[in-house]
C-alpha cells in the first residue's frame, strides 16, 4: 500500500517506501536502509506512545524479539524504544499472511500443509529455547514466504520465567479463536504448552477454513475454548487425533514439540512433483522419503530478488510451494554416485578421491569450532567482551594456511586451517575496552597483514568511531591504524593497496597494507557516496548522489600507480555483477515496476566505452554471481539457474533444498559450484550440467539472523571452509563430505 499524506518519510534512518499494514498497536511500513536492504518498520501509534504501560510492553517486545531469530521467524535488525514514537525494524518477509492466503485460495493440503506444520514447530522450538512464549499465534501472524513460513509479531510475548507480567493489568492478551484456555482463565500460568494449543487451532483453520471454536461473538468463542470440545469436522483423518491432543484443556495433556514434529512427519507424508523421483532420505532422527531434485526442473514461480535499486514484491502461494520440505527433521545427505562427471560426492569405498576433487593438504582433518573459541594469543575469550551486533554474522577469508574472521561483536581472529585452533584474537580499539558495541569488517588479507574496518560506539548516544587497522597476520600484533570518515566512501582493498577515506571526507588515500605508508591521494566526486563496485579487482568505486535522485551512476576507476581517475557513467537501475573478458557486466531490470526480474545483460568496455546488450531468453531473478562467462541466479528457495553471459540462454536450472542460501562459490578446477545456508548445510552442483553432487546435514549448533549471511563457502587447498551466521566454523573434504568433523 502507498504511503499516506501524514505518514513519515523516514524512521530511524530508514526510508519508508510503503505501508504493509496497520493494527491496534501501530503501523508497519516497508522501509529501505541506505545499503538497499529492505526492512519492515513497526511504529507505535501516536496516541499510545505516551502511555507508560504500553511503552513498557513495546520495550518488552523488542527484548523478546532480539532473543528469537530462527529460520522460521523474522529477526529484529534495529530498534529505538525510547523514540517519541517507538519503532523497531525487522527483516522484510515477502509473502502474504496465512490469513490472506486461506481467504484467497482456500485451505492448504498435502505438502503445503506439511511444510507449514513443520515450520511452525521449528519456529516455536527457537522461540521457547529463548525463554519466550508467543501468546498470539494466529493466521495473521504467520507470513507465507517462498522458502517457508515466518512467525512474526511478538508484541504480546513475554519471557517465560517472568511472573510479574504486564498482563496483570486485566487486558486480554491474544485472539480468542486461537487462545488457550489458561490464557482466558489464569494468564500467569501460561507457558510453552499454550503455543502448542494455538498451533492446533491454527492448523484446524488452515486445513478446513474454520476454527475449532468458531462462534458468533468473541465472548462465546472464548467460552467454547474453555468449556467445549473442539469441532474437527473436515480435518484430514491422520491429523485428527493429533490436533485433538494439541487442543486438550489441560496443558499437561498436550504433546511436546519433539513429539509433535515426529507425529506431523508420520501424519503428513511428503509428496513430490510428477517429474521427480523419490529416494530414501537419511536423517539423524526420523526415516523419511524426500524428493531428489532434477538437474533441469520446472522454473516455477518468481522468487525473491536482491536488487539495491528496486523493491522486492513476492506473493508466494501454497500451490507453488517447493516439494522439498524444510522440516526440522528432514535434511538431505546423498551418498556416493557412479563415476563420470556427474558422480556424487560422499564416502568412497576405495579410499581414493574422484578425479574432479583436489586432495586436501597433509595433516588436514575435518574440524568444527566457533569464532568465540579460546585463543592461544591476544584476547583469550571471544564472548562478552562487548555488546554483539544483531545484523551480521562473521565474514571470513583464507590466506596461506589460515582462516581470518571478524564481524558484529566478533573480534578479528585467526584460525589454523588444518586443525581449527584459534591462534590469536585482536582487541577492540581502543585496546582493553570492555563496554559499548562494535562491529568489524574484513577488508582483506594481503602482504602478511589482515586489514579490518572497526565501527565502535562506547555507549548509547556517543559518536560512532570508525577505524581502519592492519594486524600482523601471523601474530595479530597491530601494525598501524587510522581513524577515518566514512560519510563519503568506504575503505577497500585494491590489489596490493588499501584505499582509506580521509578525515576530511573529500578524498581517499592509498596506503601500504603492512606499513600504512602513503602511496597517493585522490579526490572524491563532490556530493556523492562511493562504495567498492562489484568487480573482482575492486578497482572501481560505485558513486551515487547523497540525497538527490539521479538518472546516472558514476563508476570511478582509480589508477593503482598514481590514483588518477577514469570516470564512467551508466544509467541508474542497472546492477553491476562483475567482469567478463575485460568488460563490465550489468543486469538490467524489466520495465515492469511490479516485477523483480531481469530483462537484459549489458556490457561495457572500460577502455573504449563501447557497450553491448544481450536480451535474456526469459526473465531471470535472484542473487546473481558471475564467473567463467556464466551468471548463476540463486533464489531464497534454494533454486539455482545458470545463464550464459554471451547468449542470455538458460544453461540449466536445479532446485536444492537449502533454506535461503548464501552467495554461490565457483570452483573452476573441480567444475563445481557450492552454496551454504545459515543452518550450516552445504550443497555441491556440477557447474556445467547442474547435477546435484551432494548435500550435507546442518552443521550449525544454533541458527539466528536467518538470511543475512555474509560469507559463503571458501576454497582452500582442496578443502572447503564454511562460516555460519552465528559464528560456527567448519571444514569439509568435498570428496568425502559426510566425514564427521572433530569439535574444537
Amino acid at each position: 500500500m502507498p504511503l499516506q499524506k501524514d505518514d513519515p518519510k523516514s524512521i530511524g534512518g530508514y526510508k519508508l517506501v510503503g505501508r504493509l499494514g496497520s493494527g491496534g498497536m501501530g503501523i508497519v511500513y516497508r522501509g529501505r536502509a541506505r545499503s538497499g536492504r529492505e526492512v519492515a518498520v513497526k511504529v507505535v501509534h501516536a496516541q499510545y506512545a505516551e502511555d507508560a504501560v504500553f511503552r513498557a510492553r513495546f520495550r518488552q517486545e523488542i527484548e523478546s524479539v532480539r532473543k528469537v531469530s530462527g529460520a522460521f521467524t523474522a529477526p529484529v535488525l534495529d530498534a529505538d524504544p525510547e523514540a517519541v514514537r517507538p519503532w523497531m525494524a525487522t527483516q522484510y518477509v515477502p509473502g502474504p499472511s496465512l490469513a490472506a492466503l486461506i481467504r484467497d485460495q482456500g485451505p492448504l493440503k498435502g505438502t503445503a500443509l506439511r511444510r507449514l506444520a513443520l515450520g511452525l514447530v521449528e519456529a516455536l522450538r527457537e522461540i521457547h529455547r529463548a525463554g519466550v512464549v508467543h501468546r498470539d499465534l494466529k493466521p495473521a501472524n504467520v507470513l507465507m514466504a517462498e522458502d517457508g513460513p515466518r512467525v512474526i509479531d511478538f508484541g504480546i510475548s513475554r519471557a517465560a520465567e517472568n511472573h510479574n507480567t504486564l498482563t496483570e493489568t486485566g487486558q486480554m492478551i491474544g485472539t480468542p479463536p486461537f487462545m488457550s484456555p489458561e490464557q482466558l482463565t489464569d494468564a500467569r500460568s501460561v507457558g510453552p504448552a499454550s503455543d502448542v494449543f494455538s498451533v492446533g487451532a491454527l492448523l484446524v483453520y488452515t486445513s478446513t477454513g474454520r476454527g475449532p471454536f468458531d462462534a458468533d461473538s468473541p465472548y462465546l468463542t472464548a467460552y467454547r475454548v474453555v468449556h467445549d470440545a473442539p469441532v474437527l469436522d473436515g480435518v484430514p483423518e491422520p491429523l485428527h487425533p493429533l490436533l485433538e491432543r494439541c487442543l486438550a484443556k489441560d496443558p499437561a495433556d498436550r504433546p511436546g514439540l519433539d513429539e509433535l514434529a515426529r507425529e506431523f512427519v508420520a501424519a503428513l507424508p511428503e509428496t513430490g512433483a510428477e517429474d521427480q523421483n523419490t529416494v530414501p532420505l537419511r536423517t539423524d532422527e526420523v526415516a523419511l522419503v524426500s524428493t531428489r531434485p532434477a538437474a533441469v526442473a520446472d522454473p516455477g514461480p518468481p522468487a525473491a530478488v536482491r536488487r539495491r535499486s528496486r523493491a522486492r514484491r513476492l506473493w508466494a502461494t501454497a500451490g507453488t510451494a517447493t516439494a522439498l520440505a524444510l522440516g526440522l527433521t528432514a535434511y538431505l545427505l546423498f551418498g556416493p554416485g557412479t563415476g563420470g562427471d556427474d558422480a556424487r560426492g560422499g564416502t568412497n569405498p576405495t579410499g581414493s578421491a574422484p578425479s574432479r576433487w583436489t586432495s586436501v593438504p597433509a595433516g588436514w582433518k575435518p574440524w568444527q569450532t566457533t569464532v568465540y573459541a579460546t585463543a592461544s594469543q591476544g584476547v583469550k575469550e571471544g564472548r562478552g567482551i562487548a555488546e554483539a551486533g544483531t545484523m551480521r554474522g562473521p565474514a571470513c577469508e583464507v590466506y596461506e594456511g589460515a582462516v581470518y574472521c571478524a564481524g558484529d561483536g566478533v573480534l578479528p581472529v585467526r584460525l589454523d586451517s588444518l586443525t581449527g585452533q584459534v591462534r590469536w584474537r585482536a582487541d577492540v580499539l581502543p585496546p582493553g575496552t570492555g563496554k559499548g558495541s562494535y562491529s568489524f569488517s574484513v577488508l582483506g588479507v594481503t602482504d602478511d597483514a589482515m586489514l579490518v574496518e572497526q565501527t565502535y560506539t562506547p555507549h548509547v548516544g556517543a559518536d560512532v568511531k570508525v577505524t581502519v587497522a592492519a594486524l600482523d597476520a601471523r601474530a595479530g600484533k597491530r601494525l598501524w591504524q587510522r581513524t577515518v570518515n566514512v560519510d563519503a566512501a568506504r575503505p577497500y582493498i585494491s590489489g596490493d593497496l588499501v584505499i582509506v577515506p580521509d578525515d576530511n571526507g573529500r578524498s581517499v588515500t592509498a596506503r601500504s597494507p603492512r606499513t600504512g605508508a602513503r602511496r597517493w591521494t585522490a579526490p572524491l566526486p563532490e556530493g556523492q557516496y562511493c562504495t567498492p563496485a562489484n568487480t573482482a579487482e575492486n578497482r572501481y568505486l560505485d558513486c551515487t548522489p547523497h540525497s538527490v535522485p539521479s538518472d546516472e551512476t558514476l563508476l570511478l576507476r582509480l589508477n593503482p600507480a598514481d590514483g588518477s581517475a577514469r570516470r564512467l557513467t551508466v544509467p541508474s537501475g542497472r546492477t553491476l555483477v562483475g567482469t567478463s573478458d575485460g568488460r563490465l557486466v550489468f543486469l538490467e531490470p524489466t520495465d515492469d515496476e511490479q516485477s523483480e526480474t531481469f530483462a537484459r545483460i549489458r556490457t561495457l568496455d572500460p577502455e573504449t566505452g563501447k557497450e553491448g546488450a544481450t536480451t535474456l531468453a526469459e526473465r531471470f531473478e535472484g542473487n546473481a554471481t558471475l564467473a567463467d562467462g556464466t551468471l548463476w541466479f540463486t533464489t531464497s528457495s534454494g533454486q539455482v539457474t545458470a545463464v550464459s553471459v554471451r547468449t542470455g540462454e538458460r544453461l540449466w536450472q536445479t532446485r536444492t533444498s537449502l533454506e535461503q542460501p548464501r552467495d554461490l562459490t565457483h570452483d573452476p578446477r573441480a567444475r563445481v559450484v557450492y552454496l551454504s545456508s545459515a543452518s550450516g548445510r552445504v550443497t555441491a552442483l556440477d557447474a556445467r550440467k547442474g547435477t546435484l553432487l551432494w548435500e550435507i546435514l546442518p552443521r550449525a549448533r544454533r541458527v539466528t539472523n536467518q538470511g543475512w549471511a555474509r560469507s559463503g563457502v571458501l576454497l582452500h587447498e582442496g578443502a572447503l571452509v564454511v562460516a555460519t551466521e552465528d559464528g560456527d566454523l567448519f571444514t569439509l573434504d568435498p570428496a568425502h563430505p559426510d566425514r564427521k568433523p572433530v569439535s574444537g
